[in-house]
């Protein structure tokens, strides 16, 4: 099978996908022919992107509106495509926030955020998601951490706990869907190019890229084809993984 019909008449479901890595893997996993939802919490963001991509799918290519955080929201985000495409294959659990802030002036209200959506997003989408995987006879959840929840970084404690949070919900959920045939791993992306990198003073980006094995900083692209692994059947016996893409920065 090549890699262009690789994921052909599966459903797939990218969180956060308006743009970086949401947006690199959903465009991976429309190539290799999956039908895939691309989420975002605001109404009518996706409209445009989604009709753009799906003129040269192969299979759908459709947006989804809800907040990974709001139970009734993503209850009612998985019954639409439980009832529109009748089968649930794929699961990328991208959408997150990044806010830094030195653990002295970290507000409860800013963890909560934080909490809310990095880490219940994951539990409730995952939850919806393997009810449907069941019905389908199994599926590949891929949840997107981060190295900061691996081995962490000063000034994103409250980041890097929620991101640790992910990727022991992998572990835990690899062990109780595995019976049911649905792998469920986690991506943990080093530094990655955004608008953060971006604006960093040019000695401290320098400094940074000094220390990444490779001597460049990670593309969503780079990512993407991970999961793109982890979406297809080259990954059908792999589960309970957490595969760090950070140009040896971490080795």
């Amino acid at each position: 099978m090549s890699l262009s019909d690789r994921l052909t008449g599966k459903v797939a479901i990218v969180t956060g996908a308006g743009r970086g890595i949401g947006l690199a893997v959903a465009k991976e996993l429309i190539a290799a022919g999956a039908s895939v939802w691309l989420n975002s919490r605001t109404e009518g963001a996706l409209d445009a992107l989604c009709a753009d991509l799906d003129r040269d799918a192969v299979g759908s290519v459709r947006p989804l509106y809800f907040d990974v955080s709001d139970p009734a929201g993503v209850r009612a985000g998985f019954a639409k495509v439980q009832k529109e495409s009748q089968r649930l294959d794929i699961l990328v659990n991208n959408a997150g926030i990044l806010v830094d802030a030195v653990i002295e002036m970290a507000s409860s209200d800013m963890m909560d955020e934080v909490y809310r959506i990095n880490v219940r997003g994951v539990l409730l989408c995952s939850q919806y998601a393997a009810r449907l995987m069941t019905r389908a006879g199994g599926g590949s959840i891929i949840n997107v951490a981060s190295i900061i929840g691996r081995f962490g970084n000063a000034g994103q404690s409250v980041y890097g706990a929620s991101k640790a949070a992910v990727i022991g919900a992998t572990y835990s959920l690899a062990k109780e869907l595995a019976g049911r045939q649905i792998r469920v791993n986690a991506v943990a992306p080093g530094v990655i190019d955004t608008d953060m990198i971006a604006k960093l003073p040019a000695a401290k980006r320098e400094a940074l890229i000094g220390s990444i094995g490779m001597k460049r900083v990670g593309l969503a692209e780079d990512v993407a084809p991970v999961c793109l692994f982890l979406a297809s059947d080259a990954s059908r016996y792999v589960t309970g993984q957490v595969i760090g893409v950070d140009g040896g920065l971490v080795v």
